[in-house]
């Protein structure tokens, strides 16, 4: 069984391939041959910048996103059988209900990910994948669209009408706008090129403010929300974009922060937080049960993720090198065992 191991700090070149033993399926859980995998920003934090607010196990198989079938099931499960299409749950021991501690372990980081052939999972860790999907598709639902569902849902719930600021065009913020548009929102989204704002407009969103040729963007924001602001911001660029996001949000809207993309990042002033009168939420990703709101929502409306470019497993290394570029429009996914 070959698997793609890395270590924390170790850079792309870490990134080994490696041949062990198959995993020994316990009586909870199901073995799934791996179909395809996504690549996210997380591995880049682990691999290249060498920090993770979570544990990171030594010389671990990377990926915490993975969907593919069921081969073999333990004496003790009763909710799945061989042949059925499920994809991963990032946090395995994450049911439901707000993040702790307990719910830490991930895949991908203390526990062994989904670059893998074969990959032994509890029950309970696992959702059927929704039928219009491909493998390469559900393969990039678990953090990304999980993560941006979270951000939606998960606080100041988003209502049919209220307005939704997307920051460029990554992963979490595009299923964040399909999301958006599926509430009824009004969609705003920031980007640095003609090419990515026209595929933009092409997926639904309202109005597309490119960041470079309109530096103070929370203004045009504002302009286009008739003076007030949008309700939620889906904030991935961290310190760096925080305080634009904070005077672009309406009074009693809500920021929920799910990443740190920009480099290069200024002091936050805490009066500009204060001044907002606006709610600043973390984002951890989401539980079991968002992955399950997710496929739902997605099958109800038959939407598909956005797919960049699809991989071979013998190119993850060239894969890596091709997301690090910051190219892709869309997620990059890794087809496993075709």
């Amino acid at each position: 069984m070959r698997s793609y191991h890395a270590n924390l700090g170790a850079g792309l070149e870490g990134l080994t391939l490696k041949d062990g033993p198959e995993p020994k399926v316990r009586p909870e859980e199901v073995l799934v041959r791996v179909r395809a995998a996504s690549l996210n920003y997380r591995e880049l934090m682990i691999m290249i910048g060498g920090r993770y607010p979570l544990p990171v196990k030594p010389d671990v198989i990377v990926a915490s996103d993975g969907a593919g079938e069921i081969v073999a099931v333990g004496e003790a499960v009763t909710r799945a059988r061989v042949g059925d299409r499920i994809v991963a749950s990032m946090f395995p021991r994450w049911m439901d209900g707000p993040f702790t501690l307990e719910h830490a372990a991930q895949l991908g980081g203390s526990l062994d990910g989904m670059m893998t052939e074969l990959k032994a999972l509890r029950e309970d860790a696992i959702v059927p994948i929704p039928e219009h999907l491909s493998f390469e598709e559900a393969a990039t639902l678990p953090c990304a669209a999980v993560t941006a569902w979270n951000a939606l849902t998960g606080g100041r719930p988003l209502r049919a009408g209220e307005s939704v600021l997307t920051l460029g065009s990554g992963g979490v913020s595009l299923f964040a706008l399909q999301f958006a548009k599926m509430f009824g929102s009004y969609v705003i989204a920031t980007t640095s090129t003609e090419e990515k704002a026209a595929k933009l407009k092409a997926l639904g969103v309202d109005h597309v403010i490119d960041y470079r040729a309109s530096p103070d963007w929370p203004a045009e924001v504002r302009e286009a929300t008739g003076g007030r602001g949008v309700d939620h911001v889906v904030e991935v660029g961290g310190p760096a974009t925080l305080e634009q996001s904070l005077r672009a949000t309406a009074v009693g809207g809500e920021i929920a922060w799910v990443g740190s993309l920009a480099q290069g990042a200024p002091p936050v002033d805490v009066t500009a937080l204060f001044n907002a009168a606006a709610s600043l939420r973390s984002i951890a990703a989401g539980s079991r049960a968002q992955l399950v709101a997710v496929t739902r929502a997605i099958a109800v409306h038959r939407a598909r993720p956005i797919l960049d470019r699809v991989f071979a497993f013998e190119e993850v290394p060239a894969a890596f090198s091709y997301y690090v570029a910051g190219r892709a429009f869309g997620k990059v996914v890794i087809r496993v065992c075709p």
